[in-house]
């Protein structure tokens, strides 16, 4: 009953920007943690970023720190992820998730997952 849609993704050159957004429905939006996660081809899936149900914490990865903003909207039920200066090291699907997301850990994780939302970055 959780649904979790991403979007936002595409194709942008080294040095670009894009925003991906994320709309939930099927849980009490603004009491959960949320996070981004990507995974690149024939890779694990890794954590991006994360932000406590107020919004008052985040979280970020030291690969994408000072260059990605996590935010959400709790009146939209959305969490958006603001990538500046992409890298083509950033070529990857992009997952929101939530439901068991610690604000407590370096690398959280998640119980529900959307679909993801492709980002190619050129060179």
């Amino acid at each position: 009953q959780v649904r979790l849609a991403e979007s936002g993704g595409g194709l942008v050159q080294a040095g670009g920007s894009l925003r991906l957004s994320c709309v939930a429905s099927g849980l009490a939006f603004s009491t959960y943690n949320l996070a981004w996660f990507r995974q690149a081809p024939w890779k694990e899936r890794e954590f991006v970023a994360a932000i406590s149900w107020g919004g008052s914490t985040t979280r970020y990865a030291d690969s994408v720190k000072g260059r990605f903003t996590i935010s959400k909207d709790n009146a939209k039920n959305s969490v958006d992820l603001q990538m500046n200066s992409l890298q083509p090291e950033d070529t990857a699907v992009y997952y929101c998730g939530t439901g068991d997301v610690s604000m407590s850990t370096a690398t959280p994780k998640a119980k529900y997952w959307g679909q993801g939302t492709q980002v190619i970055v050129s060179s």
